[in-house]
This record gives C-alpha cells, sequence and structure tokens, in this order.
C-alpha cells in the first residue's frame, strides 16, 4: 500500500489561542491644578463580556480530532486518511489563532485542496460526508465553505487578468468580500494568513486564464498580501499534489494487482469445479 509523507500546510503556531490578563476594573482618580476627574467604571455587561474573552479556552486538537471521528465512524483508506488527518491538526491550530477570522478566499482553498485529495475516492456520498464531518469538528459550517467556494468560482470564470485585480474599483459581492479582506489585512480587522488563502489566490487565477507572473504579483499587491509568503506556500502546495499523483498510481497499481489475482482465483475456482463435474457425470455414465 501506497504511503504518504507527512504534509505541512500551515507554518508553525501555538496549539493554544493566547490569552489576555483579566481585566480588574476599578473606579480612579487623578488630580490636575486642584480638579479631580474621576475614571468612570464599565458597565457590568462589558466587564462580563470581557472577562468571558479572557477566560475562553479553544478546544484541543484531541478534542477535534473526536468530533471528526464521531461524526465520521467509517474507515478511510490510509493513503487518503494520513493527509485528512495531517491537514485537521494543522487547520486546528490556524482556526483558534487569535487573529482568525474565517474568509471566502481560504475557504476556496480549503475546497480545492480537498477535491484534489479526495479525487478518484471510491464513494463521492462519502466523500462529501468525509467533508462535512471534516468542517464541523472545526466548528464551522461546511456548506458556507461550499457556498462561497462556488462564487468566487463562477466570479472568477468571468474575469480576465486585468479585471480580476480591479475589484476594488467595483461593486458585487465578491468584490466586496475581497475589498474586506484587504482592509482585515491593512489592520482593520483580524486576518490570519495561511496557505490556503494562498492557494485560493492561484485558483483565482488559474480559472481567470491568468497565467502570466505579473498577475499574482498585481493580485497580491491588490489584497496587500505578502507575495513571497504565497510563493514560498503554492510550491509547498505544487509538491505535495505531484506527491499525491504518485501515491494514487502506486495505489491504482496494487489495486488492479489485487483485483486480478482475485479473477485468476475465481477462474482457477470455477475451472475445478468444472472439471469435477464432469468426473462426476462421466462416473455416473459409466454405470
Amino acid at each position: 500500500m501506497a504511503s504518504i509523507p507527512s504534509v505541512s500546510f500551515a507554518s508553525p503556531c501555538r496549539q493554544a489561542a493566547e490569552r489576555r490578563p483579566t481585566l480588574a476594573v476599578a473606579e480612579a482618580s487623578f488630580a490636575l491644578g486642584g480638579f479631580r476627574a474621576g475614571v468612570p467604571r464599565l458597565s457590568s455587561r462589558m466587564v462580563v463580556r470581557c472577562v468571558a474573552a479572557a477566560s475562553y479556552v479553544p478546544p484541543t486538537v484531541s478534542e477535534t480530532k473526536f468530533n471528526f471521528l464521531k461524526s465520521y465512524k467509517r474507515p478511510i483508506p490510509s493513503i487518503y486518511n494520513t493527509v485528512l488527518q495531517e491537514l485537521l491538526v494543522q487547520q486546528h491550530l490556524m482556526r483558534y489563532k487569535r487573529t482568525y477570522q474565517y474568509d471566502a478566499v481560504s475557504a476556496l482553498g480549503f475546497v480545492t485542496v480537498y477535491e484534489q485529495l479526495m479525487e478518484g475516492y471510491p464513494d463521492s456520498e462519502d466523500r462529501d460526508a468525509i467533508f462535512n464531518a471534516y468542517i464541523q469538528a472545526l466548528k464551522e459550517d461546511p456548506d458556507q465553505y461550499r457556498s462561497d467556494a462556488r462564487k468566487l468560482e463562477e466570479w472568477a470564470r468571468a474575469q480576465t487578468a486585468a479585471s480580476l485585480v480591479e475589484f476594488s474599483s467595483r461593486e458585487g459581492e465578491i468584490e466586496g468580500t475581497l475589498k474586506d479582506i484587504s482592509e482585515r489585512v491593512e489592520g482593520k480587522g483580524n486576518f490570519s494568513y495561511s496557505r490556503f488563502f494562498a492557494i485560493g489566490l492561484f485558483r483565482l487565477l488559474e480559472l481567470a486564464n491568468a497565467t502570466e507572473p505579473a498577475a499574482l504579483e498585481k493580485l497580491c499587491a491588490a489584497l496587500k498580501i505578502n507575495k513571497r509568503s504565497v510563493d514560498r506556500d503554492l510550491d509547498v502546495y505544487r509538491n505535495i499534489l505531484s506527491k499525491l499523483v504518485q501515491a494514487k498510481e502506486l495505489l491504482k497499481e496494487y489495486v488492479d494487482r489485487e483485483k486480478k489475482k482475485r479473477e485468476e482465483k475465481v477462474e482457477s475456482q470455477n475451472a475445478n469445479e468444472t472439471v469435477t463435474k464432469c468426473t462426476g457425470d462421466f462416473h455416473f455414465v459409466s454405470h
């Protein structure tokens, strides 16, 4: 059986989310030129919200893996399961970073990777069930992943290399999504870059037939993303795809070989049964 080496889709990060110190709110006052002013108390609702945020403990990797196995109980062939488990661990670490916020481009990236990985899986219904169990184990919505990926793909197919990077000057649902990501990258909200984001960008360019290197550079600039990080992660992605293709070829050869052995065994058994029957008929006629 073919085996796949460990796959790394995410840069190293902490397993547990960073915790903020619990806020102790007390009334204070200061004097300036004989004038005393009190610092207003935070409302009880704000205090509760702050304390809740500070005390939040994200689930462990083991809990996420357990949730996946609980949702999908059927065995998964090792050639797929090895990579799935590695992806799940690394996406868990990205998912529970303090700066994480869902974005559609990363969703497209993950859907692209998943479809590449599970291409040729024996049962399409099982393939969908595994996808749902995987995303739900991360406490996210698989339907949102699929829907956002589909919208981005449809939009990208209607673009050119030039129009793809001009989203900031146009109106529309996808244009708004990309503008929001660009603003978050600049620090106006939470954004956590990952290799899935890089793969999502690659998929947009691919669907728009924007294959020239300048197109990726312009798209990264429009989204305020570091192109060197994207280039590095796309190289990793291409290497992984190459290894997956080789491993699947080995698996196909193994399956074909085992199938041929079974067929030859059945043919041999049928031949023996035929000989036995003919011999029995001969003895019957002789008597």
